[in-house]
């Protein structure tokens, strides 16, 4: 019987997915300080804003930089449990032949 690798195994899984989260809310906390900047900004710069375009840009700077952060840590998660490893590429073969 093979052992279980990377997020298959319920114990990798669990203290990945616990730091996944640690990682997102401390990055939460950062993008919370990102668009108060936005803000501070946007009113130094263009005077008092309507609140639709206050609510804009707190839902555009906020969810822009958590899902950049979720993409990397995602991509940090995948390779830091040996996820990655497990892939079978089936086009190896395929590209050897061009050569």
């Amino acid at each position: 019987m093979t052992r279980k690798q990377g997020l298959d195994d319920p114990q990798i899984a669990q203290v990945a997915w616990r730091r996944f989260r640690r990682i997102m809310l401390w990055m939460a906390l950062g993008g919370a300080l990102c668009v108060g900047a936005a803000l501070i900004f946007l009113r130094w710069w263009a005077g008092p804003m309507p609140i639709h375009m206050v609510i804009a840009t707190i839902l555009g700077v906020w969810l822009t930089f958590m899902l950049g952060t979720a993409l990397m840590a995602l991509a940090f998660l995948s390779s830091g449990t040996g996820h990655d490893e497990q892939v079978i590429d089936r086009m190896k073969d395929e590209a050897s032949l061009d050569d």
